[in-house]
Formats: structure tokens, C-alpha cells, sequence
């Protein structure tokens, strides 16, 4: 009987610790576009951001079902890095498939993406919202049957004439906005960092307007 009642609390703390290690599992997301001819778009600029969390911290992507993928380490966090292969059209079928395959939780989940709305290089957080038109979070939406989930936005601007739109959101980096990115960069990686560690709300209300 004593052996029954040990073997049950044992079973409970087993889940329990299952439990406690997914809700530090974390999936970010870089979306943007597979190819050369997209690498240093404004579009890609979650590519970019996940790109730099690499090489600062000596990480390799591998490409697995999907998307590229690579697992970062920090203080007791996994933040599981994914670039979707499947186009930008298409970010939600992968978004969804590793959320699924890793057992995270969707709170846990931060897509990162461009936004013409905001100044260049401005930063806004947000835990629900639209898609904005943005046709990567229209396909994450429809794909999660939902609009709350944590999302960061990258300001690209709007400096494009009438018409010309398309050809700036996939149009490459100017000298200056090169010049500036890294600091942006680098900003953009505390804040991953500071999700995992200080919570979607914590970190909101640091990163913002940043």
C-alpha cells in the first residue's frame, strides 16, 4: 500500500517536471523569405535578428521540416530559434508544426516581423493584435485559429513613394540604415532574452518605443 501511495507521487512529480521544463521551452520565430535574392531585405528582418542571436552566441542552424532550426541555452531557458522555409505566405503551417512537435505552449511563442508603421529600427511588442496586412501574421492567424500571440514588431518606415511599396518592403537596406542596424540588432536580442526570462509583460513595458 506505502509502495502504491510513493509510486503515485512519484507519477505527479514526473508530470509536474515535465510541465515546469515546457513552460521554459520557447519558440521564436524570425519570419522572411528563403534565398539569396531575400537575405538582406527588409522584409527578412526576423531572419536577420535570429541570424545575429546566432552568431553572437555561436549557434548553427540545421534545416529540418520547415525551417531552420537551432536551440539557444540561457540561464535555465531553451529559446528554440526557427526560420520557416515555407515563404513568408506560408509562416503558420511551420509556426504551428514545431509548436505541436516541441510541446510549447502558445504564450510562449514570439513571432518576429517588419512593420511599415513604425519608424525604422523602433521596436513594439504586443501580445494580440491584427495582422496589419502583413501577410506572414494573416497566414499565422488563420493557421492558429487566433490573434492572440506574442508578436514583435520591427520598424522598416515608410519611406517609399505611391505605388512602390512591394518594391521597398523586399528591397535591400540603405548605407544608413546599415550603419545603424547592429545597435537595433542587438537590442532586438535582449529583448528575445528578456521574454524567456522577464515575461511577455516585463518585457513590454522595457522594449517598447526602444
Amino acid at each position: 500500500m506505502f509502495q502504491w501511495l510513493l509510486n503515485i507521487f512519484k507519477s505527479k512529480e514526473r508530470v509536474l517536471l515535465k510541465n515546469t521544463d515546457t513552460m521554459k521551452k520557447f519558440l521564436i520565430v524570425g519570419l522572411g523569405n528563403i534565398g539569396d535574392e531575400y537575405e538582406n531585405t527588409r522584409h527578412n528582418i526576423g531572419f536577420k535578428i535570429l541570424d545575429y542571436l546566432a552568431k553572437k552566441e555561436s549557434l548553427t542552424f540545421e534545416n529540418q521540416k520547415l525551417g531552420a532550426i537551432t536551440t539557444y541555452k540561457f540561464k535555465g531557458r531553451s529559446f528554440i530559434l526557427l526560420k520557416p522555409s515555407t515563404y513568408m505566405n506560408l509562416s503558420g503551417k511551420a509556426i504551428k508544426y514545431w509548436l505541436t512537435k516541441e510541446k510549447i505552449p502558445l504564450e510562449n511563442l514570439l513571432v518576429i516581423t517588419d512593420d511599415l508603421n513604425l519608424p525604422f529600427g523602433t521596436i513594439r511588442i504586443k501580445t494580440k493584435g491584427s495582422d496589419g496586412g502583413h501577410n506572414g501574421l494573416k497566414n499565422t492567424q488563420l493557421i492558429l485559429q487566433t490573434n492572440k500571440y506574442n508578436r514583435f514588431r520591427f520598424g522598416i518606415s515608410d519611406e517609399f513613394s505611391k505605388g512602390r511599396q512591394v518594391d521597398y518592403v523586399l528591397g535591400n537596406w540603405t548605407e544608413e540604415e546599415s550603419n545603424k542596424l547592429n545597435e537595433r540588432l542587438d537590442v532586438s536580442v535582449q529583448a528575445i532574452k528578456s521574454f524567456g526570462l522577464a515575461g511577455i509583460n516585463n518585457t513590454m513595458n522595457s522594449f517598447n518605443g526602444k
